[in-house]
């Protein structure tokens, strides 16, 4: 990463004010020696929040988050932040609509595995992964080899998270996270990440300004969330700070040793295609199904070019679109990808990028393009539908996830269908 402004340091000294004794809005607040009980006052209140359509402020809603900032404050203080950090941090603290907006947000439609890899593996991402790589791999090549994880898999996980650093979001981490915290519906989650966000800005390792992401408080070229950056982050440029906005050495060895610690195998591919013999038994295209590959191997499965398939002592079969799709082989590794996002889809985008980006092949079986992807009404009915049959889904919640997968093979195996887990909307139809 090329190294942009340095953040600055923050201020050494910490501001008091005496104010009204009936001031309503209270906001973090104090001073280095504190007055007595009688005089002390809250900080004046610079809580903004959001206008109405008509442009006026909710002042309302202002007072209830500013008392919301106030009460936090007082847990951070417990919890070893100093004052100057919580002034920095709340004194112009926003709450963000849109924040509330994206997290409500549900989408219907959902896209098909084959249209979200059409997007992450486009020519053009792909052809950047290797202009960007070849003349960064002498700094790169040095923290793959400390940490053991390959450069191409370092540099499609910023080619995914950021598009290599182009966009790291544009939304201040302390509102965002605030905001998601007062709206109360993950407030627990979004406490525990701002009080990492604090801890961030008390150990100056950027500036309240700089430190930018998305939404929900996912932070840097990489994308970590405050917890994730406190326990996971690096200083690998020597500088004393862990700076995954700026320094790409910082940025490299942060993801790097986030997926060591992950449990990422040195010198193991994540995975790769395979075909499957006739007569497979797709139910086996399971997650849960792990077992050495020269097991694999005597079932039949090979590798698209017939290669001896790589050794893997804990290895399954990844059906991303059913048995029309390809199929992939997947191991540790590709698990470890999980642990940083808990997508498939993800997952699968990151190893065949890198894949391609070290000059490999792309996917070489057809994706069904002609299937609709089910919207999340209709997984809602799917699942209400297999639970009346006491094929147990879960609890219906519109989204497809292991318990789902389970009840569609069982009512796929009553129809003598292969057992791939996969929803269409033939099998909805027939369910209702």
């Amino acid at each position: 990463m090329k190294r942009m402004q340095t953040p600055s340091r923050f201020p050494a000294s910490t501001r008091c004010w005496l104010v009204p004794a009936l001031l309503a809005v209270l906001v973090v607040g104090g001073c280095t020696t504190p007055p007595s009980i009688e005089t002390q006052a809250p900080a004046p209140s610079t809580v903004v929040a959001s206008p109405t359509p008509a442009g006026s402020i909710d002042v309302e809603h202002s007072r209830k988050f500013a008392r919301w900032v106030a009460e936090f404050s007082t847990t951070a203080r417990a919890a070893g932040l100093d004052e100057a950090t919580l002034h920095i941090a709340f004194d112009n603290v926003r709450f963000l609509p849109r924040v509330i907006e994206s997290d409500r947000a549900q989408p219907e439609f959902t896209s098909a595995v084959w249209d979200y890899l059409d997007s992450a593996l486009s020519t053009q991402r792909i052809t950047r992964g290797q202009d960007k790589l070849a003349p960064l791999r002498a700094e790169i090549e040095p923290i793959a080899a400390r940490y053991g994880v390959p450069a191409e898999v370092l540099v499609a996980i910023w080619g995914m998270e950021s598009n290599y650093g182009s966009f790291v979001g544009d939304i201040p981490t302390i509102d965002a996270l605030a905001t998601l915290g007062f709206e109360g519906r993950r407030e627990e989650w979004a406490r525990g990440q701002l009080l990492a966000a604090l801890k961030i800005l008390q150990n100056r390792d950027i500036d309240r300004a700089q430190m930018i992401g998305s939404w929900a408080g996912a932070m840097g070229q990489t994308q970590f969330l405050p917890t994730n950056f406190l326990a996971y982050a690096v200083d690998a440029d020597g500088d004393g700070r862990r700076d995954i906005w700026n320094s790409l050495t910082d940025v490299m060895a942060s993801t790097a040793n986030f997926l060591a610690s992950a449990g990422w195998q040195v010198g193991q591919p994540w995975g790769l295609e395979v075909r499957l013999p006739p007569g497979f038994d797709y139910a086996r295209a399971d997650a849960d199904m792990r077992q050495p590959t020269a097991k694999w191997t005597d079932e039949g499965v090979q590798a698209m070019d017939g290669a001896p398939l790589p050794a893997l002592a804990d290895s399954s079969i990844l059906l991303a679109a059913g048995a029309r799709g390809p199929a992939f082989l997947v191991g540790p590794n590709f698990r470890t990808m999980l642990r940083y996002n808990n997508s498939t889809s993800y997952a699968l985008a990151v190893g065949l990028l890198a894949q391609q980006i070290a000059g490999g092949l792309a996917t070489q079986a057809p994706w069904p393009r002609d299937l609709q992807p089910l919207s999340r009404s209709q997984v809602l009915a799917l699942q209400t539908a297999l639970n009346a049959r006491g094929l147990d889904s879960g609890t219906p919640d519109g989204t497809m996830g292991p318990a789902t997968q389970r009840g569609v093979r069982r009512y796929q195996q009553s129809l003598g269908l292969p057992a791939d887990g996969y929803p269409t909307l033939d099998l909805l139809r027939r369910l209702q």
